[in-house]
């Protein structure tokens, strides 16, 4: 057995970890307990079954498998950011393309360079961190710019009677909310290392890699996260953009979430 890696026994013993938060919430009367126990027992449901499916991708399927896999992560996110943002319209379907690409255009590029190797247990779990961060910034996209849909509603009726098509129109908003979106990005680049190490160079240092080889590789991984979130929040504000308004270039209703 590893000794990095703590055994079943010492999975059960983090659990009293799970009791503090939720002696926590109950001394505080926040209504949380049940959430708390019901959420700590899915996370290890859901991740001993993600792990019995990554061995049998890992042993069996190879390359294509990997891919599938990055696929359905990659709708299961856009269900999640779409939901996000209730009431934009086609916010799931919007969602979804923002995901994909911004995951099939950075971990492309890297693969076909060989950056990153071709291989199941590589492709899988860093294609994993850019579907979550693209996720992220997808979901504060739709939902920053649901509420300018609504919110500056007058102004933006006011370009458009002023003659300015629809994207001029917009334009301060789509700005604001890509600034909006990719300052979380940006700060956590910012001090990376500095405030915590992050997970992929956490993982290889556990594993036993010498620290400055593991800096290369969460050097790379961060440049790709930029870019991902980047092309996320860049396709999901050109989406909702057409989304938001009609082919008469007027300003459709957005509907209360």
């Amino acid at each position: 057995m590893n000794a990095q890696v703590p055994s079943w026994a010492g999975v059960a013993t983090s659990a009293a970890l799970v009791v503090v938060c939720v002696l926590v919430v109950w001394r505080q009367r926040l209504g949380l307990s049940r959430d708390v126990l019901v959420a700590a027992v899915q996370a290890a449901i859901q991740l001993v079954a993600i792990g019995a499916v990554l061995l049998l991708l890992f042993r069996h399927t190879g390359l294509p498998g990997a891919i599938g896999w990055l696929a359905l992560m990659v709708v299961i996110a856009g269900q999640v950011a779409g939901r996000r943002a209730r009431g934009l319209p086609q916010a799931t379907w919007i969602a979804t393309a923002a995901v994909g690409v911004g995951t099939a255009a950075t971990l492309g590029v890297l693969l076909a360079t060989g950056v990153i190797a071709i291989e199941t247990r590589v492709v899988i779990p860093v294609g994993g961190m850019v579907v979550a961060n693209a996720m992220q910034t997808a979901a504060l996209v739709l939902s920053r710019l649901r509420e300018e849909a609504r919110t500056a509603r007058p102004a933006i009726e006011a370009r458009l009677a002023l003659g300015l098509p629809a994207r001029e129109a917009f334009a301060p908003h789509h700005r604001s909310t890509l600034r909006y979106a990719l300052i979380p990005a940006v700060d956590s680049t910012r001090v990376v290392g500095l405030i915590s190490l992050p997970g992929a160079m956490t993982g290889l240092i556990l594993a036993g890699v010498d620290p400055l080889t593991a800096i290369r590789y969460q050097i790379v991984v961060m440049y790709m996260l930029l870019a991902a979130d980047a092309l996320a929040a860049l396709i999901a504000a050109r989406l909702s953009e057409r989304a938001l308004f009609d082919q008469a270039h007027r300003l459709r209703q957005v509907a209360t979430p």
